[in-house]
């Protein structure tokens, strides 16, 4: 069986120009979203329009982790290493108030030894359901420093929010912090429970790209969910140009590796 052929990458300067512009949609509509968001009165919000404005949220608040992501490959701005990886660092302090540093190595050891003991993103060989697993895998990016920081940057943004620009509480808590919370579970169970969960025996097939695959591909988790081995596969491609790799399908790839 003839070995596939990998998609053609474009230059530097085009990806990054890409990288770029999606990076300032992205953080655009988080920043504009939080802002327009946080000191509406919620009850002059109908409660549609309250429940998209959380799920709006939480996608967002997954691109930012998915920006992160691409960074930690330098994906996001190839052309210019430093930004690229300070556009990671401000991702992730604005996800969750994460190390970006834990994030790289943790993501580094995920791709040396997916789906086994080892792999930070796997479970800990015991707790393998859905639970216990989404457990494990919160402990893994959060050190106690690193739970440290999160309670400090938290208090701060209420001392801040609430005693300085009088917000509600409840507002920070429905598009603020549910948000974080429902990002993490859709990254956990779409980005790392279903694609990992038999482990690298029976890998899923890549599901080939279509109108409904591909938005659903993108709005379940940035493409990270039908395409998770494509990007095993190939780590240098962005997280928008993953439908391009359907072809590349573990069985047809006889030397399947994990840079």
């Amino acid at each position: 069986m003839a070995s596939p052929r990998p998609i053609q990458s474009p230059p530097w300067q085009t990806a990054s120009r890409w990288g770029l512009t999606l990076t300032i949609i992205l953080l655009g509509a988080w920043l504009s979203t939080l802002s327009l968001l946080l000191p509406l009165s919620l009850a002059t919000i109908p409660i549609g329009w309250l429940l998209a404005a959380i799920v709006g949220r939480t996608f967002l608040h997954t691109g930012l982790f998915i920006l992160a992501h691409d960074a930690m490959h330098r994906n996001l701005i190839p052309q210019h290493n430093a930004l690229n990886h300070r556009i990671g660092q401000l991702c992730v302090g604005l996800y969750g108030f994460l190390s970006y540093a834990q994030c790289r190595r943790n993501h580094g050891l995920h791709h040396q030894i997916p789906a086994q003991v080892g792999d930070p993103d796997w479970h800990d060989g015991v707790h393998c359901q859905p639970l216990g697993w989404y457990w494990h895998f919160l402990r893994g990016y959060l050190s106690l420093s690193g739970f440290g920081w999160f309670t400090l940057g938290w208090s701060g943004i209420f001392l801040l929010g609430v005693g300085g620009f009088q917000l509600p509480v409840a507002n920070i808590l429905l598009f603020w912090a549910l948000p974080l919370i429902l990002s993490s579970i859709q990254l956990f169970i779409f980005g790392t429970y279903l694609p990992h969960r038999r482990g690298t025996i029976g890998l899923p097939t890549i599901v080939r790209p279509g109108p409904i695959n591909v938005l659903w591909s993108l709005l379940s988790c940035y493409h990270f969910g039908n395409y998770h081995w494509a990007h095993h596969i190939d780590p240098t491609t962005p997280w928008y140009r993953l439908p391009q790799l359907y072809s590349i399908t573990p069985k047809s790839s006889p030397n399947l590796k994990f840079p």
